[in-house]
């Protein structure tokens, strides 16, 4: 995805793309239109959810496990993006429902070593 679109453009894109596949996705945290940074939580609907963060790096934007690179108790990831979203309002909180994990976003994922 363009970095220079808005974010609410961007974010509008995945939607629908992961919509044609079926795929649950709701923002639950609705923040800067133009450059709010994005937290995804990928339910896994079984009681736990993979928390991502997307960042910058080098000339490229990735996504980064915030906590965990294993899948966190959804009580937990709930709590951890509250956290974040009293330190950073301007944060954009998207929630894919999706048992393998999927998401339409744009950038490679980062393992933890």
């Amino acid at each position: 995805m363009n970095d220079d679109l808005p974010t609410d453009l961007m974010i509008s894109a995945q939607i629908r793309i992961a919509a044609r596949q079926g795929v649950p996705i709701v923002v639950t945290h609705r923040g800067d239109s133009s450059s709010g940074s994005i937290y995804l939580k990928i339910n896994l609907l079984n009681g736990t959810a993979h928390v991502l963060n997307q960042v910058r790096l080098e000339d490229e934007r990735v996504w980064v496990y915030t906590l965990s690179d294993t899948p966190l108790d959804e009580r937990e990831a709930d709590k951890y993006l509250e956290s974040q979203i009293d330190f950073d309002p301007d944060l954009w909180v998207i929630e894919i429902e999706d048992r393998q994990g999927r998401h339409w976003f744009d950038g490679r994922i980062l393992k933890s070593t």
